[in-house]
């Protein structure tokens, strides 16, 4: 289960890393829940749902679209809160403590323990088209998809911070470099966080300083 520690960096990470791309992000009105709704209809595409044809789980790809999933749902979550970490981390930690197992979508209840990850896929991408996100629903789509909260925790931080290294290094303007030394960042990022326990109270910020160590300077 996420602690409260890690509720509290992904969430102040999300409402920083929003801030950057808009100061008021608060008020500007982004469909974040319809972003994660089209991410979910990625996973199902990585996951592979075709019976006329091969298809092969491209895990990993899965993993990832999960995360960004994260990413939106803790910015709507930051949304219904006017930003409050506390408050937004609160809540999620109630919801993750809960015993359901449930969701009504459409007037029918759901027990998504009992179904397979595409039905659980389906199920968030629906409930997602209606403006509502499920905790308990996607983190069980989280462990499906071969992952636990540490693991969610671990690339999320990692994605964000990454995306916070390349803005602060010249991303906008064309000037970043992506391969250090034979190596594109998100490989470098890869071995940062490996090197790293992601119990430390400054995670993010080790991740950051990780990186910034290999970067190559003028």
């Amino acid at each position: 289960m996420l602690t409260p520690t890690q509720l509290a960096t992904m969430l102040t990470l999300q409402g920083n890393m929003n801030a950057k791309v808009n100061p008021d992000w608060l008020n500007a009105g982004y469909a974040y829940l319809r972003a994660a709704m089209i991410e979910s209809v990625e996973g199902i595409e990585h996951h592979g749902w075709k019976w006329w044809k091969a298809q092969h789980k491209d895990l990993p790809q899965l993993q990832m679209e999960l995360v960004d999933i994260w990413h939106f749902a803790l910015s709507e979550i930051l949304i219904s809160f006017k930003g409050d970490v506390e408050q937004s981390a609160n809540t999620i930690a109630g919801q993750l403590t809960s015993t359901k197992t449930t969701v009504t979508f459409d007037g029918k209840d759901y027990d998504f323990s009992t179904l397979d990850i595409l039905d659980n896929l389906e199920l968030m991408t629906g409930l997602c088209a209606a403006k509502r996100f499920d905790v308990p629903l996607f983190i069980k789509i989280v462990e499906q998809a071969e992952m636990d909260s540490d693991e969610l925790y671990r690339q999320y931080v990692g994605k964000n911070v990454l995306n916070f290294f390349r803005q602060d290094n010249g991303y906008k303007d064309g000037s970043y470099i992506k391969v250090w030394n034979g190596q594109e960042d998100n490989e470098h990022l890869v071995e940062v966080l490996n090197s790293l326990d992601i119990s430390l109270s400054d995670y993010s910020d080790q991740v950051y300083v990780g990186l910034q160590k290999r970067y190559p300077t003028a």
